[in-house]
């Protein structure tokens, strides 16, 4: 591929990709493992296709780690995962930053136990200078509780007078989400055989493509990505517009 088809190729690439990273456990269970084996390997899978999409040229990559309804998972369980995620984040930082990834996090992180969430804001502050993929971590996270947060933040702006009622907009709204500095995804991957979002950014991916494998998120591969993102490239995102309309956008005008 010469340089030039290469530069077309990456730019044609989605700009963020959200990924709900499912099947950890029933991938330990099928091979008599213990459910947190799935949870390791999935970590090495993250890193894994943290490397593709910095390689592809993506720009943003949110992955869906820790939701607010896994907290009523069994205690051992989401303790094993709270310590997990902190100590593969530190061990990890040193790559991101020799990669240019910067780390980010969305959720109520509150929630989570104070050596975990010192070992995230830790690597959060050491790639913050990163400029190119931007891993974003939703931890403790759920579109739920994201929506009702920001409409209680609008209600207080607009209380204190900082926002005006008729000047809510999409827009507005947007601005209080906890991705308000990152564009919506472009590409919506679920693993692990079920197709469903789960609460998973449902504000931000209401024109989002969406792809379902039955591949549990630890045998997920490179190759998968790969082929995700290819068939994201073959589908015509119309925007409640019409195909002729699309195509008729895409044709250069003629010069007199």
């Amino acid at each position: 591929m010469n340089s030039q088809s290469h530069e077309t190729d990456r730019n044609s690439v989605p700009a963020h990709v959200a990924i709900i990273m499912d099947g950890n456990g029933r991938w330990a269970q099928a091979r008599g493992l213990d459910r947190s084996e799935g949870h390791v390997e999935g970590v090495n899978t993250v890193r894994k296709i943290t490397e593709e999409a910095s390689e592809l040229g993506i720009k943003y990559l949110t992955l869906y780690a820790f939701s607010t309804e896994n907290w009523n998972r069994p205690q051992q369980e989401v303790d094993m995962l709270m310590h997990l995620i902190g100590i593969a984040i530190e061990r990890e930082t040193p790559d991101l930053i020799k990669n240019n990834v910067r780390l980010t996090m969305i959720g109520d992180v509150e929630r989570m136990p104070a050596e975990a969430l010192e070992r995230l804001r830790g690597c959060i502050s050491r790639t913050a200078h990163c400029t190119g993929l931007t891993l974003n971590l939703a931890l403790s996270y759920s579109s739920r509780w994201e929506i009702t947060d920001a409409v209680r933040h609008i209600a207080a702006d607009v209380a204190a007078g900082r926002l005006k009622e008729l000047d809510i907009d999409e827009n507005i709204v947007s601005a209080y989400m906890a991705t308000k500095d990152m564009p919506d995804p472009d590409l919506l991957i679920r693993t692990g055989g079920d197709m469903r979002v789960s609460n998973f950014l449902l504000w931000q991916i209401a024109y989002a493509e969406l792809y379902f494998t039955q591949t549990h998120w630890p045998d997920f591969s490179k190759e998968d990505f790969r082929n995700a993102v290819a068939q994201f490239k073959g589908r015509e995102r119309r925007f409640g517009l019409t195909g002729e309309q699309i195509k008729a956008s895409q044709t250069p005008k003629k010069t007199v």
